[in-house]
């Protein structure tokens, strides 16, 4: 993403992301583009860009240490005003929505708090931060989305045509071990270590995952396959019919056609929701929450936590055993 519209001040923010914090890219790109749209909101907010200009076309070159520096904890609710009421959703929809998320909400909140912690306490070019105090908005808490035992197997079972073995590999991989689609197309043939794969996985962190006996297989007859086909020095894993690294899109769309020939409505689950899967069969089987958080590649315990709330037999057996559930209902007079 081009930055040339960065004032040098925010530049530098993002170069400590990426090399020091070691966040991906597309993490850093989203950082810009919301504080881009921070920054512009407050130039028009205090008069410093025509009423009459739109606001995805005002510049920030110019903002400065000075500018930051007046930035108030006022102007940022004002900013989150706007976000929840005038922002638009999809700027080519034909009828546009307006209204961002709670949760595209909080990001952009989350964005602001890093600059300005960066330029308090790293950097130390502010003396005092004007959003210490900034409250993020409450994000309303749904449980994930995930396939029964019975329909992952059914998944499973319907793949076919001429990229079966990698597709049922693919499919496998993401029910057992639960991989993001960006670590799972990144996969090198060096990332192979027989009982385990080499994930590389959000802000470039490395964790093995162990393959079962599933997996293995699955993945042994995909490998048998790509050898013959393979053009040389191709170190992808898994290949397109081109014969290139296979990209996160044409994995999308296998997945979905999968699911539609399994019975399963495609509209509701994606190759996230495969992960979801898997997360909630090792806990429903009696995985401690802790190791599926290593599974997954979770920083915080909390993200795994949810998952324990998924069709929980424990709450069941403890609903069932409040001596008041065999009380009878009197019968009416």
């Amino acid at each position: 993403m081009d930055y040339s519209d960065a004032p040098q001040v925010l530049r530098d923010f993002l170069i400590y992301h990426e090399t020091i914090c070691g966040h991906s890219k597309a993490t850093v790109d989203q950082y810009y583009l919301d504080l881009r749209m921070f920054l512009r909101f407050l130039k028009l907010d205090r008069g410093l860009a025509p009423r009459t200009a739109e606001l995805d076309e005002i510049s920030i070159a110019d903002v400065d240490l000075s500018f930051l520096r007046a930035v108030t904890l006022t102007e940022v609710y004002s900013f989150l005003a706007y976000l929840s009421r005038d922002r638009v959703r999809q700027p080519n929809a034909h009828e546009p929505e307006y209204g961002l998320s709670a949760s595209s909400r909080a990001r952009k909140i989350a964005a602001i708090r890093s600059f300005f912690k960066y330029l308090t306490v790293k950097a130390k070019l502010l003396e005092e931060n004007p959003v210490q105090d900034l409250d993020s908005p409450k994000i309303p808490k749904t449980l994930p989305h995930y396939l029964t035992l019975e329909e992952s197997k059914r998944l499973l079972s319907v793949v076919d045509g001429k990229n079966k073995e990698r597709d049922y590999c693919i499919l496998c991989i993401f029910l057992n071990c639960g991989l993001r689609i960006s670590e799972l197309v990144g996969l090198n043939l060096q990332d192979d270590h027989g009982d385990s794969l080499r994930i590389l996985g959000k802000g470039s962190k490395e964790r093995v995952v162990y393959l079962n006996n599933a997996c293995r297989e699955a993945l042994d007859r995909y490998l048998a396959v790509r050898s013959e086909i393979a053009p040389p020095r191709t170190t992808a894993m898994f290949l397109s019919n081109r014969r290139t690294r296979i990209s996160c899109d044409s994995v999308q769309v296998m997945v979905k056609k999968n699911l539609t020939r399994a019975g399963l409505d495609a509209s509701q689950y994606s190759t996230h929701k495969l992960r979801h899967t898997a997360a909630t069969l090792m806990l429903q089987n009696g995985v401690d929450v802790k190791a599926v958080q290593e599974v997954l590649g979770h920083d915080h315990l909390n993200t795994t936590e949810i998952y324990t709330h998924i069709d929980n037999e424990a709450l069941r057996v403890a609903a069932k055993a409040n001596p008041l559930s065999k009380v009878e209902i009197p019968k009416r007079k």
